[in-house]
């Protein structure tokens, strides 16, 4: 079973899409899959109701439109499965302090300011809850989450010689490498830098981003290095090896202005997500089958949640007669 979650913090972008969600659809083809929208680990960052609340359900319209298949992968919200915060606790009992104040996505966000609190010290407890609790056996990440299932691991072998073999030890499976996911400002894309593409924008906001990019000042007629440029690094996300070679040589030729990369990155970008646009507008007034299919996931993993957590609480001793 392959399981994996994305945080309900804001809409999708595009770094979201290469980095994640295009390999979730790809493997939803030949394996059991079970996604879910993290809103407990959103509030770490998000404090406002309707704000979240909206993020979540527009976030399961996204994953839809996107290729997301409700016959062949368990779509659902990570509230709906109330074992999860129940594991989370059982979990940081055994969970060593200096396991937790060894993890780099907390030292990172500190590191940038962001005012520390026990959601955000804990984050990766509630995470091995959300991976345990449902028997997974493969969790899609990229190199930079690698931590945090090793950190499972750790939680899972801490539990499991405390009371008996009751947890299954899932496997990483990283996902392949996108060469670079800039964003405009030519750092890695990340909505904590704001510097994102939202895959569903409005064009005319989506015009004014790309149009925007941070370029460098080489004249118009001068030749460009491809591999230095924001704007050539997003276009190969989205354009064929022709199409790339092609912008490859323009770039190396000269007469060809970073005015003109653009205009070509935006037609490819609005070109490439048009249908699932299409899709999406179907499904924002159709919200009732939006919600029936989380229902339906979250039945699916409730499931398979449960018998994980009768488990747990037999070996634990935590006992419950109803």
């Amino acid at each position: 079973m392959v399981l994996s979650g994305l945080q309900s913090s804001g809409k999708l972008h595009i770094g979201n899409y290469f980095g994640a969600i295009r390999q979730h659809i790809m493997l939803q083809e030949k394996n059991d899959c079970y996604y879910f929208i993290a809103n407990y680990h959103a509030l770490t960052t998000i404090q406002d109701k309707g704000v979240l609340e909206e993020n979540t359900l527009m976030m399961a319209v996204d994953y839809l439109a996107l290729g997301l298949d409700p016959q062949k992968s368990a779509l659902f919200i990570q509230s709906d499965v109330p074992e999860v915060t129940e594991l989370a606790w059982i979990l940081s009992t055994i969970t060593p302090m200096g396991l937790l104040e060894r993890a780099h996505s907390y030292k990172d966000k500190v590191a940038k300011g962001i005012s520390p609190n026990h959601g955000l010290f804990a984050y990766p407890v509630l995470m091995a809850a959300d991976i345990l609790i449902y028997d997974s056996d493969v969790v899609p990440v990229g190199k930079d989450q690698k931590q945090h299932i090793e950190m499972t691991r750790d939680m899972a072998d801490k539990f499991n010689n405390t009371y008996g073999e009751v947890l299954k030890l899932p496997e990483e499976y990283i996902l392949p490498e996108v060469e670079s996911v800039p964003g405009i400002d030519g750092q890695k894309m990340s909505k904590s830098y704001g510097n994102t593409i939202d895959i569903f924008m409005d064009y005319r906001e989506l015009k004014s981003l790309v149009m925007g990019i941070v370029t460098d000042s080489t004249p118009l007629e001068e030749p460009k290095d491809p591999d230095k440029s924001t704007i050539y690094l997003l276009y190969k996300l989205f354009a064929t090896p022709e199409e790339n070679e092609a912008m490859r040589e323009k770039y190396k030729a000269g007469g060809y202005g970073y005015g003109h990369a653009k205009k070509e990155l935006l037609g490819k970008i609005q070109a490439y997500f048009e249908d699932q646009r299409k899709r999406r507008e179907e499904l924002a007034n159709n919200l009732d089958y939006v919600k029936e299919v989380l229902k339906i996931g979250a039945e699916r993993a409730r499931n398979r949640a449960g018998k994980v957590m009768a488990r747990v609480r037999a070996a634990s001793g935590v006992l419950k007669f109803h």
